[in-house]
């Protein structure tokens, strides 16, 4: 499907009252494009760990937004045109240039998968469900379609868990991968051997890419939607004392808190892998978890700029 683009440049300041003037033309979805940086406790919700350095906010805005072939666009951008001409009385609108383009539904939904390649880590490979490739000098093939959850295996966080899981797993392990994505990891760890996994997310959308994606790969396991940290519902379903491995690869300001409250999940002896951490955030949860009940670390490392910190139940 076609869509009919538009581009408006105006300033931070008018953003929300641009912004009602579209809904108020029935477009509700737009973007928007300027350098402010996001406040700490903006980062908390979005569950950000680092940001790209932006340039000095100058006040510039980019506003964009789509139109079917169904709106009429004419009078959409004519009445658009005069709610900017009223705004200009108490506002600073800006430039107001408007760039029109065409695009389609497939610029956005599919044009992500022309980067996602087959790669091995170590003697694993891991590629896209929709790709062939030539595995026959590996151990273990992993076919992955993230969908729109993290984990296709390329970032250095998840590489980090893999090696811990491939050091750690047993026949006879239970595991637990929390915050599970694409399911990447309770796969690896299923196909290492574990007897039993389980998966848990917030996002319902990630839950339905594991449950799917461990179908393509032929493993059993079990995944949840909810909060381990504070849904009690999420806890009991999980269960007590019975994890031999939990695994984490999600970001550190979410680690801190899990670590008060996944001991009582793990077994004695039982290992928490996690990663997700970048290297200034280390000191953060190594203390987190040297003060958690019952957690001990017991080993660090290290890929590029992020850590992996696994700790044992004592």
């Amino acid at each position: 499907m076609k869509w009919n683009k538009f581009r408006l440049t105006t300033t931070t300041e008018a953003v929300d009252f641009v912004s009602g003037l579209l809904a108020e033309q029935g477009i509700d979805g737009i973007e928007i494009e300027d350098n402010i940086q996001l406040s700490e406790e903006d980062k908390k919700k979005m569950y950000i760990d680092i940001l790209p350095n932006l340039p000095e906010d100058d006040g510039h805005a980019y506003i964009t937004f789509y139109m079917d072939d169904n709106m009429d666009k004419d009078k959409v951008i004519e009445e658009l045109k005069q709610g900017l001409e009223e705004l200009k009385e108490f506002v600073n609108v800006g430039s107001m240039i408007l760039e029109e383009s065409v695009t389609e539904d497939k610029d956005w939904i599919n044009n992500w998968k022309q980067y996602f390649k087959p790669f091995d880590i170590d003697d694993i490979l891991i590629k896209p469900t929709w790709e062939q490739a030539d595995d026959g000098k590996y151990s273990m093939v992993i076919d992955i379609d993230p969908g729109t959850s993290f984990g296709t295996g390329r970032h250095e966080t998840t590489q980090l868990c893999i090696r811990q899981l491939r050091k750690y797993v047993k026949e006879s392990s239970t595991l637990l991968d929390v915050g599970c994505g694409s399911g990447i990891l309770s796969i690896i760890g299923k196909k290492l051997g574990a007897a039993k996994v389980t998966g848990i997310d917030i996002d319902e959308n990630a839950v339905n890419a594991s449950i799917e994606n461990a179908l393509v790969n032929h493993i059993e396991a079990d995944f949840y939607a909810g909060d381990i940290i504070s849904d009690k519902e999420i806890q009991d379903k999980t269960g007590y004392e019975c994890y031999d491995i939990v695994v984490a690869n999600i970001l550190a300001d979410i680690i801190i808190p899990l670590s008060a409250v996944i001991a009582p999940h793990m077994k004695t002896g039982g290992l928490f892998i996690t990663s997700g951490i970048i290297d200034n955030k280390e000191k953060d949860v190594v203390n987190a978890i040297e003060q958690a009940d019952r957690l001990q670390v017991k080993e660090i490392t290290r890929q590029g700029d992020w850590v992996s910190v696994t700790a044992v139940k004592i």
